[in-house]
C-alpha cells in the first residue's frame, strides 16, 4: 500500500471534518460526530475489505496524461461545492440553527443514505481496476471494460454512491440550507457521468456492447 497516498487520502478528510467543526464553532455537534464516525469507517474498509490493488492504487495516486479538459474543470467546480456544502451546514445546524429542527425520522434516513452511498462507492472501486479519479483512457495499463458485481446494475454505480450520499447530507445536518449547495454538486454528478458515457462509448473498445447490455448510466430504470 502506498503510504503517500493514504496519507493525503487521510489528511482530505481530516479537512473536511475540520472544515466542519470549524463552521459549527463547537465540539458537542453530534451531526458531526455521527458524519466522522461513517467516514472513518469508509476509511478503514477502503484499506482492508475493500482495498485496491497496488496498479490502481499508482493510478489514482495523482494526476496523468490524457485527462480531459473538461473533467478537470468539473472537478474544480465539485471541490467548491463541497467545500461549501460542509460550511454552509456547519454554519446552520452547528451554529446558527437557521433551519427548524429536523426530527429523527428524518435524521436517521439520513444516516442512512450517506452510508450506504458511501459504501456503493467504495464498492465500485473495489470491483473496478480501471477506477481512475479523472476522466481518461488507461491505454498504458490495457483499460478494459468492467461488466460485473454492481456494474451490471448502471454503468456508473459510484456516481449513484455519490448521488446517494449527498442527497442523505442535508438530512443528517438537519440544514435546508445545504441543500443549495449538494443541490450544485448532484447536477455535476450528472453532468460528468453524461460527458464520461460518452468518452467511453467514443473511445473503449467493448463499451458501446456493454452499454447494450446495461441500459442504464446512473439510476436503475430511469436514466
Amino acid at each position: 500500500m502506498k503510504a503517500s497516498y493514504v496519507v493525503k487520502h487521510l489528511a482530505g478528510s481530516l479537512l473536511f471534518f475540520l472544515v466542519l467543526f470549524i463552521c459549527a464553532g463547537r465540539v458537542d455537534y453530534w451531526q458531526g460526530w455521527v458524519y466522522v464516525a461513517i467516514g472513518l469507517v469508509m476509511f478503514t474498509l477502503n484499506y482492508t475489505f475493500l482495498r485496491i490493488d497496488r496498479g490502481l492504487l499508482e493510478e489514482r495516486a495523482g494526476p496523468h496524461e490524457g485527462t480531459k479538459s473538461w473533467d478537470k474543470r468539473i472537478l474544480g467546480i465539485s471541490f467548491l461545492a463541497t467545500i461549501s456544502m460542509y460550511v454552509v451546514a456547519g454554519l446552520d445546524s452547528g451554529r446558527f440553527q437557521w433551519s427548524p429542527e429536523f426530527p429523527l425520522s428524518l435524521s436517521l434516513p439520513g444516516v442512512l443514505l450517506v452510508a450506504g452511498g458511501q459504501l456503493l462507492y467504495l464498492v465500485a472501486q473495489h470491483q473496478n481496476k480501471f477506477f481512475s479519479s479523472t476522466v481518461r483512457i488507461q491505454e498504458e495499463r490495457g483499460h478494459t471494460v468492467c461488466d460485473t458485481g454492481v456494474y451490471r446494475l448502471v454503468r456508473h454505480p459510484a456516481y449513484l454512491g455519490s448521488v446517494i450520499q449527498s442527497l442523505g447530507f442535508p438530512l443528517l445536518f438537519g440544514s435546508l440550507w445545504s441543500i443549495l449547495p449538494v443541490g450544485i454538486l448532484i447536477i455535476l454528478f450528472v453532468v460528468r457521468t453524461s460527458l464520461e458515457d460518452r468518452l467511453l462509448l467514443n473511445e473503449l473498445k467493448g463499451y458501446p456492447e456493454y452499454a447494450q447490455k446495461t441500459r442504464y448510466r446512473m439510476i436503475p430504470g430511469i436514466w
